[in-house]
Formats: structure tokens, C-alpha cells, sequence
């Protein structure tokens, strides 16, 4: 996407936004929730999908009463980089915000939760997979109405008890796709999982170390062999030299963690440098996406990602009836709009704002952000329940993994041909069989 384009696009939908239930009930006073999401720049095009998805939900929401005959009023802000996340929470607290939803981007997602949580805003997260990892104490500017007035009353909240995370962490991600490794592939190779090498490689950011983390803690806890990590830089890493070092390793399996641009560069340079590889699986925001294997052609064919499915890659027989029609609908409406189907941004959007405008809001005893929170945590959708297949039910306060979705689903993707993915696995959502094709080397 030109940035030219991009910007003209990110106009467009602040201004949509801006108006977005205010043509409708505008007798009743508004709920109105911030947006922040990455709508130019290189996270741009996945921003935009993701906030699309987001409007969708409270468009949705509207049609069907709002919440309590209130409409929804969003105001998306742009937000490009990990810098801006804190004023853009700042400027939307001075203005009287009391909800975010956000951010696609995990270096964006941890400070505008951190900046959220400490102004005693609710932040709901609907895309990124980074933990949000918030500490005692960050709670200086709190607004009072964040609590409940009495200390018996269950709407209470701690800045860490408004902060939830709907999609998959980047743990999740991490051990779903070594889980793979081991009880499927490994499987098919007739080979002890604990004969295998496996090697873990991630860029160094808060999004990197998350699903490396992840697939590492897997790997051990399953008394595998960890024959090496490699970390990188964010920018300017050294291809060659780092290919070089895993293949000194001689893993047989090996799990990247890493955005497209390096992501592909590495991917080729594996292949320049004949590494003999018997498979290869990454996450989000590289290995799961088009432009990865329009890029790489050949070179992806048989590589695996560990990822959120996209509306046309998901089949809606392993959803609820529910869910099955709302993803009918929701994708109807969406490509019908911007001509295209719902990208897995554009459906994690969706699928986590219908279950806070839908579900969470609506049951809240008071719409506070101590009382959408305490609604939240009461949540219980059963897996498939979300049109991405995802439920919702979060860990509680004090638990080690506070505020996330324990229901949130992740899937398999495989490169089966040039250009051509799909999701294999788990069977519910899979639309082929993983097809086990030998990687080019």
C-alpha cells in the first residue's frame, strides 16, 4: 500500500469513525470508545484490515440496539509507532475516553496498554500477540470512576485487572506450532519426537521474544533438543551470518519468529545456503501471509505457520451456528464494502470487538471501566462461539496469565503450492490435510 494511498485511507476511516453512531439514536448519549491502530506506514495495510473488522462489530452492534440503546461511537487514532502509543492514549483520556480497543501491533500494543491501564482506562486488545506484562503500581492519574465507589462492590479494578488480551498470545502461537511439530509431523516421519534437533530463531522486539518464548518453554518442558536460539536485530541483522550460525547447529526443525521483510530474507538465504532442513514453521506476521509466499514462490512451499485463520481460509463447519451465520454475515458485508475477504487482522478485529460491544458491554452492571471489566472476567463463550473460532474466557487476576483469552484459537497454515495456503490443522477449522512436502534446501 502507497503511503500516499495509505493516508488518504487512514482519512477516510478517522472521519467514518467520527460519525459512526452518530447518525443513528442521536438522542442517546454515545458509548464512546477509542481505537489506536497503525493506519500508515509498514504496519499500515494489517492496521487498517484490523480496525475495519473493529468498525464492522460496532456497526454491527448498533443495528442490533447498541448497548442498551446506546450507540457506539468509535474514534480511531493513528498510531504508527510504539512512540506515538502513549500520547494517543493521553489525548483520548483529556477527551474523555474511558475505552480503547487496539492495536494489531505488539511494540504498539505494550505501551498503549501500559499508558491505558495507568490512567484507569479499559484496553482491550484484538490483534497483537505480544503478553502485556503491567506492574504494580502503574496507576499515577487513575480516574476514580475506574472503581467502584464501595470496596465490596465486584466492579473494583486494579490497573492491571483492565487490561485483556482476546487474541492469542505470542506463547500460544510458540507452543501450538512446536505441539505440531511433535505430535504431528514427527508422527508422519516415523521418527521419535526426541531424535529431532530443534533450533528457535526470533527478531528481538517485545513481539519476537513472545512467540520464541513460547516455542522455547515448549521445547524444554517436552525434554526436547534445543540445539540453539538465535536472536536478532529488529533492523540491520546480518543474514548470512546468522544462517551461517544455524546451520552450525544442524537443527532438523526450525521456528522463526519474524516480520516479513526479514522473515523472506531469511527464508532465502536458508536456501541459498543449502541448510537440509526437514521442516520449517513461523508465526504471525510473516510466514502466515500472501506477501510472504508471493515473495518467495517455490522457496515457501512446505513451510507451516502458527497463526490467527482469515475468513476464507476457515471452515465455518468447527464454529457454533451463531458464529457460523455471524461470519457469514460479517464476511458478505466486508467484501461486498472493500472488495476483498476478511484478512485474519480484519477477523481478529471483528470477532474481538462483537464480543465486547455484543457480550462483555451489554452485561456490565455499570458501564465503567471497572464494571466492563468485572463483566469481562465473568465472560464465558465456549471455543467456536467467535466467528474466528475463538471463545472467551480470561484468567483471573494473579493468575500467571492475567487478562488473556484461556479460549482464544490459533490454527496451522501450510504453503501447499506456489502462492497457495491453507489452513490443516486442527481438523475443525482445517480445509485440506497437512500435506507434508519436503522443504527446497
Amino acid at each position: 500500500m502507497s503511503r500516499l494511498r495509505a493516508g488518504a485511507l487512514a482519512g477516510a476511516l478517522v472521519l467514518l469513525g467520527a460519525v459512526a453512531g452518530s447518525c443513528t439514536r442521536s438522542a442517546e448519549v454515545p458509548v464512546r470508545v477509542g481505537a489506536v491502530y497503525p493506519l500508515e506506514g509498514s504496519q499500515g495495510p494489517g492496521g487498517v484490515d484490523e480496525y475495519r473488522g473493529v468498525r464492522l462489530a460496532a456497526e454491527f452492534a448498533n443495528d442490533d440496539g447498541g448497548i442498551d440503546g446506546r450507540p457506539i461511537e468509535l474514534r480511531p487514532v493513528e498510531v504508527a509507532s510504539a512512540d506515538a502509543a502513549a500520547p494517543a492514549i493521553a489525548m483520548l483520556h483529556a477527551d474523555g475516553y474511558r475505552f480503547v480497543v487496539g492495536s494489531y501491533g505488539s511494540t504498539i500494543s505494550i505501551p498503549a496498554a501500559e499508558a491505558a491501564s495507568a490512567r484507569g482506562m479499559l484496553y482491550w486488545e484484538t490483534g497483537a500477540v505480544a503478553e502485556l506484562e503491567l506492574h504494580e503500581g502503574e496507576h499515577e492519574g487513575m480516574d476514580a470512576d475506574a472503581m467502584s465507589p464501595s470496596p465490596g462492590d465486584p466492579t473494583v479494578a486494579s490497573p492491571n485487572d483492565l487490561v485483556f488480551h482476546v487474541p492469542p498470545t505470542g506463547a500460544v502461537l510458540g507452543r501450538a506450532a512446536i505441539e505440531f511439530m511433535v505430535d504431528q509431523y514427527a508422527a508422519r516421519l516415523h521418527q521419535p519426537a526426541e531424535d529431532l534437533r530443534f533450533a528457535v530463531t526470533y527478531v528481538d522486539d517485545a513481539y519476537g521474544r513472545s512467540v520464541g518464548r513460547g516455542a522455547i518453554d515448549t521445547i524444554l518442558e517436552r525434554h526436547l533438543d534445543l540445539v540453539g536460539r538465535f536472536p536478532y536485530p529488529a533492523r540491520g541483522a546480518n543474514m548470512p551470518a546468522l544462517v551461517r550460525r544455524i546451520d552450525r547447529a544442524r537443527p532438523d526443525i526450525l521456528f522463526v519468529s519474524a516480520y516479513v521483510e526479514d522473515g523472506v530474507a531469511m527464508r532465502r538465504e536458508l536456501v541459498r545456503a543449502h541448510v537440509p532442513l526437514v521442516a520449517g514453521i513461523g508465526t504471525s506476521s510473516s510466514y502466515c501471509m500472501p506477501e510472504f509466499g508471493a515473495r518467495l514462490g517455490r522457496d515457501a512451499v512446505g513451510l507451516f505457520a502458527s497463526d490467527k485463520p482469515d475468513a476464507g481460509a476457515l471452515n465455518p463447519e468447527g464454529l457454533l451456528p451463531g458464529a457460523r451465520s455471524l461470519l457469514d454475515r460479517a464476511s458478505a458485508t466486508y467484501e461486498d464494502r472493500y472488495g476483498e475477504g476478511m484478512s485474519a487482522a480484519a477477523l481478529a478485529g471483528f470477532s474481538a470487538a462483537w464480543a465486547l460491544f455484543h457480550d462483555v458491554m451489554p452485561d456490565a452492571s455499570r458501564l465503567t471501566p471497572g464494571g466492563v471489566a468485572a463483566a469481562a472476567r465473568a465472560a464465558d463463550i465456549p471455543p467456536g462461539g467467535l466467528p474466528n473460532g475463538s471463545g472467551l474466557r480470561f484468567a483471573p487476576p494473579g493468575s500467571p496469565d492475567a487478562g488473556s483469552n484461556l479460549a482464544a484459537a490459533s490454527v496451522i497454515w501450510e504453503w501447499v503450492d506456489v502462492g497457495e495456503r491453507a489452513v490443516v490443522w486442527p481438523p475443525q477449522y482445517a480445509t485440506q490435510p497437512p500435506q507434508w512436502i519436503p522443504l527446497a534446501s
